[in-house]
């Protein structure tokens, strides 16, 4: 089964992370994936959602398949910003649908898209500080942007979980609604941007991108800067292997 589902109904769009049994931990052949099916949408497709099959969005990226080494972090990495600047460069709507847990990564492609709507026991989680990690797909530009600097430090060094409902009331996301409503409400959501005025939509987008995210190609730089140099570390290297053996890490800061 493909580990990404590309949906087209009508005017929408819908990209689907179908890993359940992993919680959608991201590869890079889905980050590519994801991005070639938005960087290659059509003027038809008039709103695109993206979400996770299961009970998660995504818990970010697989590390079962990363080793403390320069090149496959890289790739990762590279392939993540791809799917950042396709959801920033579509005319088109992008709507997170986060039906549970959006970490790491996860969590950074969730924030950057245009309207999240999120499930009331869903949260959000920046993991990266507990593998030795600094965030990355963009989230130092688009966190801040949203809630603050001090929050978004509070978010990528203490690596709390922040609820769906807090998630709401810092701006981060556009709604947190119950479970039960949940399904309904999200599709009316992707209802009315498809038939809502696209090239009006597009200018705002543009306009946005130009002002409150002026700075994300500079973080996207930054973060990749960042996460090379860290892939090298020590304590990246003991992050790893403490979360593949489900344990606390032991870092040293070497």
């Amino acid at each position: 089964m493909a580990a990404v589902l590309i949906e087209r109904e009508d005017a929408v769009l819908r990209v689907t992370w179908n890993r359940p049994e992993a919680l959608n931990a991201l590869t890079s052949q889905m980050l590519s994936d994801a991005s070639e099916a938005i960087e290659a949408a059509d003027p038809g497709v008039r709103a695109i959602v993206l979400t996770g099959a299961g009970r998660a969005f995504s818990s970010g990226a697989d590390l079962t398949a990363v080793n403390p080494g320069q090149a496959l972090g890289t790739e990762t990495i590279d392939c993540a910003n791809r799917l950042i600047r396709a959801i920033r460069a579509t005319p088109a709507p992008v709507i997170a649908v986060v039906n549970g847990l959006a970490a790491g990564a996860g969590c950074s492609i969730a924030l950057a898209t245009d309207l999240t709507v999120a499930a009331e026991s869903a949260y959000f989680l920046l993991a990266f500080a507990g593998v030795g990690l600094m965030p990355d797909a963009g989230a130092t530009a688009v966190i801040p942007a949203a809630a603050g600097r001090a929050r978004a430090t509070r978010m990528a060094m203490l690596g709390e979980r922040i609820p769906a409902r807090t998630a709401e009331e810092w701006g981060l996301i556009t709604a947190a609604v119950p479970d039960a409503e949940f399904p309904d409400e999200a599709g009316q959501l992707v209802t009315r941007v498809a038939s809502g005025p696209t090239q009006a939509f597009a200018r705002t987008k543009h306009a946005f991108n130009r002002t409150a995210l002026a700075g994300l190609e500079t973080a996207l730089e930054a973060e990749r800067e960042g996460q090379v140099f860290l892939f090298g570390t020590d304590d990246f290297a003991e992050g790893t292997d403490a979360f593949l053996g489900k344990r606390k890490p032991r870092f040293t800061g070497k």
